[in-house]
C-alpha cells in the first residue's frame, strides 16, 4: 500500500532565541508542494537564499549541523528537520530571519506543536522511501552507528559520556504518535564542564536552564524536573532523526547507535547517501524452505533454525535467535544465539577490539520472549513488537565465539494485547545482561 506525502494547510510562526547565536529570531513554516522536502531560506539576506538540507550542503558539526549555500547559513537545523520528519512531514517552506532557528525549551516539541496548528494534511503524490539494501556502519573510537535493512523505521540508542555515567538505552518503532508523545518533549543536555569550552568557541551564547538540562556530576541543573527518565537518550534519537533527513529521503532501516553526535550522524548520513546515489538493489532475502505455521505449535518444544524465521518476522542480518532449545508450555523459552566473528556489526563495534553491542543482546532477548509469546493458535498472523525495556543491566562484555542463552519467562499478559517478560542472556553460567521487557501484540497485516 502506498503513502501519500504530506505538507501543511497553513503557515505558522514561533519567536524566540537561539541557542548558540543568542540573537532574536523569527521562523516560518510554510506550505510546499509535492517534492520540494525541506528548504531553509534567510529572509533576512538579500535576494533570500534558499538552503537545502542535503549530506553535500552541510558545513559544519560543532555541537550542532549547519548547511550552507554561498555565503548564506543556517545552523542548529536538527529540532527542527526532527519535528518535521518525525511529524510525517515530507514538503515545507522554512522561514528564518537569522542564522539559526531559535532553541524554544530545547526540544523538538514547540515545533512539533506549530505543525499540528499547520494542520498537516495529505498530497496526492506517493512518499517515496530508501529502502536500505544492505548494512551500513561508520565508527569513531567509542562511537559507533550501524544502519540494517528492516520494513520500517526503528532506532536502537545506548547513549553515556566519557564517564560512563548517566547510562541509558531506547529501543522505538517511529511514526508520528509515537514521535509525539515520546520524543518531542525530550530537550537537549550538556555536561557543566563542557560549558566553559563551549563559550570560547562561540557557542551557547544564549543558553540557559531555560532551554538545556546541565548534567553536573550525578546532579541534573533544569529549571523543570526530568520529562522522561530516560530523557538524554531520547534526545539523541530525536537528533538522529533530525540528522538523517539530510538524506533527502525517508528512510527504512534500523538504526543501532552507541553514543551518537551530530558528526556520526552526518557520516552515517552520507554513506547512506552514497548507497542510495549508486542505486544497488536490494538483495533477495531466500525465505525458509519449510512452510511452517507463523506460531509456535502447543507440542513444539524445541525450534530449528527454519522454524525460527517461520515465526520471527526479522531476516538477515536481524535475527538474533539461532534456535530454541527449550520450551516449557507457555512460560519460559530458551534460545541460543552463536556470536561469530562474521557478525556485520563487529567492523564498527570496535575496530580491533570487537565487541556484541549491548542494544544487540536486547534485541535478541526481545526476539526470544516474542517467539514465547506467540506460542499458542491464537497467535497465528499476529506479530509481537517490543515497546519497551525496564532495569537493562549489562555486566560483561559479549565477543565473538561467545554463545549466548537467552532465556525468557513470561510475567503477565493483559487482554491478549499487552504482555511483560523478563529476560536474561548468559555465557556459561554466567549473566551478561537481563531485562524486563514489555509488548504489543497485534495482527501481522496491520503491523507491515
Amino acid at each position: 500500500m502506498s503513502i501519500k506525502q504530506r505538507s501543511i494547510r497553513q503557515e505558522r510562526s514561533i519567536t524566540g532565541k537561539s541557542l548558540h547565536t543568542g540573537e532574536e529570531v523569527s521562523l516560518t513554516i510554510k506550505p510546499a508542494k509535492a517534492n520540494t522536502g525541506y528548504v531553509f531560506r534567510r529572509t533576512d539576506l538579500y535576494g533570500q537564499p534558499e538552503i537545502k538540507p542535503t549530506s553535500a550542503n552541510v558545513t559544519e558539526l560543532v555541537r550542532s549541523t549547519t548547511i550552507s549555500n554561498g555565503n548564506a547559513k543556517v545552523h542548529t537545523i536538527e529540532h527542527v528537520l526532527s519535528a518535521l520528519a518525525g511529524s510525517g512531514i515530507d514538503n515545507a517552506i522554512i522561514d528564518l530571519d537569522a542564522s539559526e532557528p531559535p532553541i524554544m525549551d530545547g526540544s523538538s516539541r514547540p515545533f512539533a506543536n506549530l505543525i499540528l496548528e499547520a494542520e498537516p494534511y495529505e498530497l496526492e503524490e506517493d512518499r517515496q522511501f530508501f529502502k536500505l539494501p544492505s548494512p551500513v556502519s561508520v565508527t569513531d573510537g567509542n562511537r559507533s552507528m550501524i544502519a540494517l535493512p528492516y520494513d520500517g523505521f526503528r532506532i536502537t540508542c545506548t547513549s553515556t559520556d566519557e564517564r560512563a555515567s548517566h547510562v541509558q538505552h531506547l529501543s522505538i518503532e517511529l511514526d508520528p504518535e509515537i514521535y509525539l508523545a515520546e520524543l518531542a518533549p525530550a530537550r537537549t543536555f550538556t555536561l557543566y564542564e563542557d560549558i566553559e569550552e563551549l563559550l570560547k568557541l562561540g557557542k551557547i551564547r544564549g543558553g540557559s536552564l531555560d532551554s538545556a538540562i546541565v548534567i553536573k556530576g550525578d546532579k541534573i541543573l533544569s529549571k523543570e524536573a526530568l520529562r522522561f527518565e530516560d530523557e538524554f537518550v531520547r534526545h539523541k534519537i530525536l537528533d538522529i532523526i533530525g540528522d538523517l533527513t539530510l538524506l533527502g529521503k525517508p528512510l527504512q532501516a534500523h538504526i543501532i547507535a552507541v553514543r551518537p553526535g551530530h558528526s556520526l550522524n552526518a557520516r552515517l548520513t552520507t554513506k547512506l547517501h552514497d548507497l542510495m546515489s549508486h542505486g544497488e538493489k536490494p538483495k533477495a532475502v531466500a525465505s525458509s524452505p519449510v512452510k511452517g505455521k507463523s506460531f509456535v505449535l502447543p507440542d513444539e518444544t524445541e525450534l530449528d533454525v527454519r522454524r525460527v524465521l517461520d515465526v520471527l518476522p526479522h531476516r538477515f542480518p536481524f535475527v538474533m535467535i539461532d534456535k530454541v532449545v527449550s520450551i516449557e508450555g507457555d512460560q519460559k523459552l530458551v534460545g541460543i544465539k552463536n556470536v561469530s566473528i562474521n557478525e556485520p556489526f563487529f567492523p564498527g563495534h570496535f575496530p580491533g577490539h570487537p565487541v556484541m553491542p549491548g542494544v544487540l543482546q536486547l534485541e535478541a532477548m526481545a526476539q526470544a520472549a516474542g517467539i514465547l509469546l506467540l506460542r499458542r493458535g491464537s497467535a497465528e498472523g499476529k506479530v509481537a513488537f517490543f515497546m519497551s525495556a525496564d532495569k537493562v543491566k549489562f555486566r560483561k562484555p559479549v565477543v565473538p565465539g561467545d554463545q549466548l542463552i537467552v532465556t525468557a519467562t513470561l510475567e503477565k499478559v493483559r487482554g491478549n494485547r499487552i504482555a511483560t517478560a523478563s529476560v536474561d542472556c548468559r555465557v556459561g553460567e554466567q549473566v551478561v545482561s537481563s531485562a524486563s521487557l514489555m509488548f504489543s501484540i497485534v495482527d501481522g497485516k496491520d503491523a507491515f
